[in-house]
């Protein structure tokens, strides 16, 4: 009887859980790739929904068990506060007023905005604009350099991060632990979800700014502000998308396509995936044609590679 009743009450947890989120609201798990290696689909937050699930976090480490071990338990959960709130919780990475979690949204899980679920396993990986394989730390690293514009901060590159910082060592237990219970595999099929099709790719001399502008104005002003800077909702802000306050000039987000994809599948929060392709890329193209900061070590990028043409603060010349 009391295995019984043990059942009973797991099953009666999971309804509940499973009515909580509803299933429009979350991908459930799934089979992908068949055979041997396939990898189970993470509980996401579905990128059909809006501001009614921006506070929801399905994995937390604040309600989740945690490993025993104290030290790990405790980087976990700073890596989840710096996750939430970077330029509060790691200051002296933080060059503007953007969090990891303004692009890689609830937590890092949500469906097709950059999850984060399983993606330790990835690493090494090969990047292109390093030229080299890196490591889950250099990736964050890169992150804090460029999107959190660690690298504009005036105490020079003495100050940037490095592997061993414990801000990056609290991101990477932080983004393991999401992963933990994963398959390592480098095929993740709710990764790279945010891209504009191929063939659907229009050339930048035919994206128009104006065009750009007056769809800002119409998609995005309610939650950033005609001047780009964000306005309060409730106890969230908008990230800034250009200005001092925002990603620098080497960031994955100041190249045009890149932007696009993350418009079209994460936004406008109030209605999103509601942007055809070509909305996202003209929203883009102006997004990107504003000031914002100087990624001062660009010339490193892409070596020995021709600069992607989106790639619209570089050069374009063959390295």
């Amino acid at each position: 009887m009391t295995c019984m009743a043990s059942f009973a009450n797991v099953l009666l947890f999971l309804l509940l859980f499973l009515n909580r989120y509803g299933a429009d609201r979350i991908f459930h798990n799934q089979q992908s790739g068949g055979g041997g290696n396939a990898v189970a689909t993470p509980f996401l937050i579905s990128a059909s929904t809006g501001m009614e699930t921006a506070w929801d976090i399905p994995r937390e480490p604040n309600s989740n068990l945690l490993p025993r071990d104290s030290l790990l338990a405790g980087r976990i959960r700073r890596g989840f506060e710096i996750f939430l709130d970077t330029p509060r919780k790691a200051k002296r990475f933080s060059g503007n007023h953007l969090s990891c979690n303004n692009c890689h949204l609830n937590g890092g899980q949500r469906e097709k905005a950059m999850p984060l679920i399983g993606v330790a396993g990835v690493f090494p990986e090969f990047n292109k604009r390093a030229g080299r394989s890196i490591n889950l730390e250099d990736r964050i690293i890169n992150c804090f350099l460029r999107s959190e514009n660690a690298a504009g901060m005036k105490k020079g590159s003495n100050s940037y991060p490095e592997p061993k910082s414990e801000e990056v060592l609290a991101l990477s237990a932080y983004i393991s632990w999401l992963s933990s219970g994963s398959s390592i595999d480098t095929a993740l099929p709710w990764r790279g979800q945010n891209v504009i099709p191929a063939k659907n790719i229009i050339s930048l001399d035919k994206l128009d700014r104006k065009q750009g502008r007056k769809l800002y104005g119409e998609k995005c002003n309610t939650c950033h502000g005609s001047d780009g800077q964000g306005v309060w909702i409730g106890d969230k802000k908008a990230g800034p998308l250009w200005g001092p306050d925002s990603w620098n000039d080497g960031a994955g987000a100041a190249r045009v396509y890149t932007l696009a994809g993350m418009i079209r599948f994460s936004m406008p929060y109030l209605d999103p995936e509601s942007l055809t392709d070509e909305e996202a890329q003209q929203i883009a193209a102006y997004i990107d044609s504003k000031p914002r900061p100087v990624f001062p070590l660009k010339d490193q990028d892409y070596p020995g590679q021709k600069i992607p043409a989106d790639a619209v603060y570089y050069g374009h010349s063959k390295k």
